[in-house]
């Protein structure tokens, strides 16, 4: 395995930016993403955090999912008045969701070693599982390769209410059938018996999706200390509680500081990633298996979205206090209760929650606290070797093949197959005869107007006479060349499946299947740049 830095030319605007240092982004964020660890040291000194009652919630969670020893060492490392966590987060997805889970736990147990190393004080890996979240179409399915496309897999389950995915039971027929019919996608490897026996263990041992995905991730990382966190779990609500009176007593000014952080980013030019209101509570309720989206009325009650429920300000102060586990964060109070639950030296973050965490930054202030540095994430593409030879074989360069359009790439490959271009001798004989039979028309038209009109349906039939000469001419050329357009398929579905990266498509599963284990412990153990946007990892 090597890998190489590569620059990517379609990012996201504000992303760009905030990798150089533009000070007019960096405005929206309390420390400087590359240099701004030992001010936040310092700064995390001055705070107090309930380490022990975090400590103990921790390793009851995580010795449910038989978490190693590495990760309950660290849990109890966690404790110590000078430790710090790094911390990045994701949903629950299925067999971990998208590779870019993987890549930003490796990019979260990365910068940890890297901070322990340089600081030398005790840093843990946290990745925190988005099991709040009740969303289940966004994570229950995965793509494999098929050919030269990528298809969708879907667990299929009849989701009646808007529960949270920590509370999601598993129906264990459908999702053995469904991982069944996965593996049968597969090709047989040397690793493929023993891929599906753990993966198979893990959804067994597994009542909610949370769990499989926690077995799952522990299962690739065992040896790396990480320790995961179900934002859903009820015994992490207990401690959350002080936390949410906290949120509910400081809404307006948390909701008016997102509000306007917004306005001041779309003037600039940005859009707003989150979408606030000003009546936008930044809370949901529980009630009866659904989660409900809380807003203020005008005359400041809490009310559902669809008035399902409605509290007074004194009702839901009480509710947070008793029973905690009623109330859930949304995108905006997630990251404040990360930050007054953890000592945080880091958040590493994708492009979209960069995006986000920039309207942030007053509605920490309005809690006294301050965000903390976000460090972009390492994004990885996997080439395997097959890839790498039909990339050369193209004449491309591995910053040309994730920036270009590979279908316009294809397109003109195909037409330079043809000399002169089939589109351009099309276009020269419709003019042509365009040209030719406009005398002829003006003649039918002198005659009579029924006459005129069958001239001018004349030249239309001319015209898709040629259109579909010119298709069968393009098919037969393509039929000439159909393993090199396979080929170039084949380039795009690694690279730009969808028109996306890599990460953001497929699964580990196929890599895992193909390579084992390995690569990804190898990956995790090698010191990357966060500076760098993008690498090839060659497998």
């Amino acid at each position: 395995m090597h890998i190489d830095p590569i620059t990517l030319h379609k990012q996201n605007k504000l992303v760009e930016k905030y990798r150089k240092n533009d000070e007019d982004i960096l405005r929206f964020f309390d420390y400087h993403p590359f240099k701004g660890t030992e001010q936040r040291v310092k700064d995390l000194k001055g705070r107090h955090f309930d380490r022990v009652q975090l400590s103990e919630v921790l390793h009851t969670m995580n010795k449910q999912w038989e978490a190693p020893e590495e990760t309950l060492a660290n849990i109890r490392r966690l404790e110590k008045e000078n430790s710090m966590a790094v911390i990045g987060g994701q949903q629950a997805g299925l067999l971990s969701g998208p590779m870019y889970t993987i890549n930003k736990i490796i990019s979260v147990i990365q910068y940890a070693k890297e901070q322990e190393r340089e600081l030398n004080v005790p840093v843990i890996p946290v990745f925190w599982v988005a099991g709040e979240d009740h969303d289940f179409a966004e994570i229950n399915h995965v793509y494999l390769p098929e050919n030269s496309k990528l298809s969708k897999h879907t667990l299929s389950e009849h989701t009646y209410t808007k529960s949270s995915v920590s509370h999601k039971q598993i129906n264990h027929e459908r999702a053995e059938n469904w991982l069944d019919q996965l593996f049968e996608q597969l090709p047989e490897t040397l690793h493929t018996k023993g891929l599906y026996e753990w993966v198979r263990r893990c959804l067994d041992d597994s009542e909610t999706y949370v769990d499989f995905f926690a077995r799952f991730v522990y299962h690739l990382f065992r040896s790396e200390g990480l320790v995961l966190v179900d934002s859903g779990n009820s015994l992490l609500r207990r401690i959350e509680s002080i936390h949410f009176k906290e949120m509910i007593q400081y809404q307006p000014v948390i909701s008016e500081a997102v509000y306007q952080a917004a306005e001041k980013l779309q003037q600039m030019g940005y859009s707003s990633s989150i979408g606030s209101e000003l009546n936008d509570a930044h809370l949901f309720y529980h009630l009866h298996g659904d989660r409900i989206l809380l807003s203020r009325s005008d005359n400041g009650e809490w009310v559902g979205k669809q008035n399902e429920v409605r509290f007074t300000t004194e009702e839901l102060l009480s509710i947070a206090k008793e029973h905690p586990e009623q109330l859930s964060n949304n995108v905006v109070t997630r990251p404040l209760m990360q930050e007054l639950l953890f000592p945080t030296l880091a958040f590493v973050g994708g492009p979209g929650e960069i995006s986000y965490w920039a309207e942030l930054k007053e509605a920490f202030k309005t809690l006294d606290i301050k965000m903390p540095p976000v460090i972009p994430r390492l994004s990885f593409t996997f080439i395997e070797r097959n890839i790498d030879k039909l990339i050369k074989k193209y004449n491309l360069t591995a910053e040309q093949v994730i920036n270009i359009d590979l279908q316009n790439f294809k397109d003109n490959w195909l037409a330079e197959k043809s000399d002169p271009k089939i589109e351009d001798i099309s276009i020269e004989v419709k003019d042509v005869i365009e040209h030719a039979h406009h005398r002829l028309r003006e003649l039918a038209w002198g005659i009579r107007d029924d006459i005129g009109q069958l001239s001018e349906k004349n030249l239309v039939y001319l015209d898709e006479n040629i259109n579909f000469l010119q298709k069968r001419m393009i098919k037969a050329l393509e039929e000439k060349y159909e393993k090199e357009l396979w080929e170039l398929d084949l380039i795009t579905l690694f690279i730009q499946p969808s028109g996306s990266l890599q990460e953001r498509m497929w699964t580990p599963l196929p890599f895992l299947n193909k390579h084992g284990q390995q690569f990804i412990k190898d990956l995790t153990a090698m010191s990357c740049s966060f500076d760098n946007e993008h690498y090839f990892v060659y497998l």
